[in-house]
């Protein structure tokens, strides 16, 4: 155990145990229904230091920043006061219908009430590899650090921080307090239904907002608004719909016509807003191109701008149409030369390949580490085919070229249930804080979730063999 380890009085076997067996069942799919939790448990959440964490704070004000620049470049971009490509690569790939929604004048403000990065701990600092606004796990934190506080470990966020932050979220979209809630949850997405029942009650529980998981097909419309009937009979019109589903897979969403509908007229709001540019990883390239670098500085201010260019790793569009002879890819070099064709990389050797290639979104590869391909991990044929693959289905879905930084090793205790004791091992640890947009300007830090995969994966997700956990602030010293 790490001398950062809060004090209780149970020992970090107990503390455990008491971890496993506190977490409602079923809050995660699990191929082994004997089991309650798909992954390693740890004795305690993940320690943060005082300075980790007020980095952390601070990045949720300027992620909401960015999200709010990028909106403004995309909207004066489909108007023709900003460059065309803006608005062309956030619309790529996706049918016209999902760009006239993210046009049309009621949603043309709205940005995402939840914002997730994904931060790599690194040597010397984080590194936002993407960002989600439809992201899960914000129940199973919420658990976690709720189980946690009973044995007197308090999380990131403390036991009710999830919760709260997720009503105070729905207050500010719905304009009122203890606003009435769907969260809808499709099939797609059915794996976080368990998850987001639990947060539903525990916001319920707390007095906060009249909060409700359904099915999309359960939301009943008339022309008053949308309604969700409870088992008594009773039903409650909605103020909020939560949108637990993804935009890809929109037209699979029954009564999605009817729920758009709705929002369109302004008789419930909806949040996340159905804008799939703002889920885009491509944005990261947008935020790193030069001819678009003082638009950027304008709007976010010098001193945002210059943080988020170092959390932003260096990012670019994968778009295979030529380029004139004298041009090149900004900020692209291989063999010590300016690039001016992708296929140039595919000669570079595995110590020259620090770069991660992905689906950029408006896909089912775009989310859960799928579709993404780490180049120094690859042969040179698959590495090959990497880049031809990302050419090849920019029409359908762009890829991004993304610099890889890498994690920081660490050394993590997890219970070994089958040995029954407490064991460790090297990692590395990626970061997922939840904020929750409260005000126009206002952004709250629910808690954080902690996955820590062993040293040697190169991918960190939610792996049997990876312990996920809330975080805590280690006592300086």
């Amino acid at each position: 155990m790490p001398d950062t380890a809060p004090k209780t009085n149970l020992t970090p076997r107990e503390q455990a145990l008491h971890l496993y067996e506190a977490i409602p069942p079923g809050l995660f799919r699990v191929d082994d229904e004997s089991e309650r939790i798909a992954w390693r448990v740890s004795p305690e959440p993940f320690a943060l230091t005082a300075a980790q964490l007020a980095a952390i704070e601070a990045l949720g004000h300027d992620l909401l920043a960015f999200y709010r620049v990028l909106n403004s470049l995309y909207n004066r971009s489909a108007r023709g006061t900003a460059p065309a490509f803006i608005a062309g690569y956030l619309d790529q790939g996706k049918p016209e219908q999902i760009v006239k929604l993210a046009r049309q004048n009621r949603f043309k403000q709205d940005l995402p009430g939840v914002i997730r990065p994904d931060l790599m701990l690194t040597e010397d600092g984080f590194a936002a590899t993407e960002l989600d606004s439809v992201p899960g796990g914000m129940g199973f934190v919420g658990a976690m650090a709720e189980a946690y506080s009973q044995i007197g470990i308090e999380s990131t966020g403390g036991s009710e921080g999830i919760p709260r932050a997720f009503a105070a979220m729905l207050a500010h979209a719905a304009g009122k307090a203890q606003p009435a809630v769907a969260i809808v949850v499709s099939d797609e997405s059915g794996d976080y239904r368990n998850e987001m029942t639990w947060l539903a009650a525990a916001v319920r529980r707390l007095g906060l907002a009249d909060v409700w998981v359904c099915k999309p097909q359960e939301v009943i419309f008339s022309e008053d608004g949308l309604f969700i009937r409870h088992e008594d009979g009773r039903e409650t019109k909605l103020d909020v719909l939560y949108r637990n589903f993804e935009l890809f897979d929109l037209l699979n969403v029954p009564k999605q016509e009817l729920m758009l509908y709705a929002a369109r007229h302004n008789k419930v709001k909806m949040t996340p807003p159905p804008k799939a540019g703002l889920e885009e990883k491509l944005s990261f390239a947008l935020f790193h191109h030069p001819a678009l670098a003082k638009l950027w500085r304008d709007e976010l201010g010098r001193e945002t701008f210059d943080r988020l260019n170092v959390v932003l790793p260096r990012t670019w569009v994968l778009d295979p149409r030529p380029l004139p002879p004298q041009a090149v890819i900004a900020g692209l070099e291989a063999f010590g030369e300016p690039v001016s064709d992708w296929r140039r990389l595919i000669d570079l050797g595995k110590s020259e390949r620090d770069y991660v290639v992905k689906p950029s979104g408006f896909s089912e590869l775009a989310w859960g580490s799928r579709g993404v391909k780490i180049a120094n991990d690859l042969t040179k044929d698959d590495w090959s085919a990497t880049i031809e693959n990302a050419l090849a289905s920019y029409d359908k879905t762009p890829y991004i070229l993304q610099r890889f930084r890498k994690g920081k090793r660490i050394r993590q205790s997890y219970y070994d249930r089958a040995a029954g004791e407490i064991r460790t091992f090297d990692g590395r640890v990626r970061l997922c804080p939840y904020y929750f947009v409260t005000g126009e300007d206002a952004v709250q830090l629910g808690g954080i979730l902690a996955t820590i995969a062993p040293a040697d994966k190169r991918l960190i997700h939610g792996m049997t063999d990876a312990v996920m956990t809330s975080s805590f602030t280690a006592p300086a010293g």
